[in-house]
């Protein structure tokens, strides 16, 4: 038997390069309905800087708003060092610390403030610490499909690093289109070439596009065996990086849509789905 779709719901991806301050309360009364779902994952906040990310600078308070009690949702939650980690360990509630590992080496300094290798070496120690707090280590391998910087980007390289995270036991990793550039072709490529090659690992995939051009890529992640997909109500937000301020999250709801095409059974509410996304409205304007 096929392992069934999990669906990463990502308000914290949505919400993070909004200038407006969304309040606290708005924040948790979202997320909380989002929990109602039934989606395998609710990535819902970021202990980073909150010089970096204004927005998320309330992550800690959000959680201790949220409902927990009648829900199969895991919560996810994103760091970008050592600091950040520890931070979120503290919270036996979440179940993934995901660290955004980029083969850029430009933008892991912007991401980041630190090099690759640096951010491999950082990677190790969270893992540990999660290890020690039963938590699982998510790394996303972002600029997965190439970068705006000029870095050198090839399969090998994406292949390279992939077998340095499955060597120290990372066994959940993301490919990340950071900036929306991956092709159906590239997807079609990579994804399975990196599921033959570390059958130890589970891959997901965490895509950005522009509003028309998501149905390829989600079909080739799809038609690749992709299990695992990130994806955002309505399709906001996206990388504050992003070159096109039209390239954000693939919607949640044009994903749902194109698994109910291939007949896969979903076992979400889909009524407070459809509340979670009118009040998306009052969130994100």
């Amino acid at each position: 038997m096929q392992p069934e779709i999990k669906i990463t719901e990502c308000p914290r991806d949505a919400m993070q390069g909004i200038h407006p301050f969304i309040p606290t309360e708005l924040k948790a009364e979202y997320i909380n309905l989002l929990l109602q779902v039934g989606f395998d994952t609710i990535d819902f906040g970021s202990f980073v800087s909150a010089k970096a990310i204004p927005q998320l600078r309330d992550t800690a308070e959000v959680l201790q708003k949220l409902d927990l009690s009648n829900t199969k949702s895991k919560l996810l939650a994103i760091v970008a060092n050592y600091r950040g980690a520890e931070e979120a360990a503290k919270h036996p509630e979440i179940t993934y610390l995901g660290y955004p590992f980029s083969i850029s080496e430009t933008f892991q300094h912007r991401n980041t403030n630190s090099g690759i290798n640096e951010a491999f070496d950082t990677i190790k120690r969270i893992k540990e610490l999660c290890s020690r707090n039963n938590q699982q280590l998510l790394v996303y391998l972002s600029m997965g499909f190439g970068n705006p910087y000029g870095d050198k980007w090839n399969v090998e390289i994406v292949e390279q690093w992939t077998k340095k995270l499955v060597n120290e036991n990372i066994n959940i990793i993301a490919l990340a289109d950071t900036i929306g550039i991956a092709t159906a072709e590239q997807i079609k490529e990579i994804y399975p070439m990196l599921c033959d090659q570390f059958p130890q690992a589970e891959f997901g995939i965490h895509l950005h596009a522009t509003p028309n051009a998501w149905y390829n890529k989600i079909e080739a992640a799809y038609q690749s065996g992709c299990k695992r997909f990130d994806t955002a109500l309505k399709g906001y937000g996206g990388c504050p990086m992003a070159a096109d301020e039209l390239t954000g999250n693939i919607a949640t709801e044009n994903l749902i849509g194109y698994l109910q095409s291939q007949n896969e059974r979903l076992e979400l509410n889909y009524d407070r789905l459809k509340e979670a996304m009118d009040f998306s409205v009052r969130v994100f304007g």
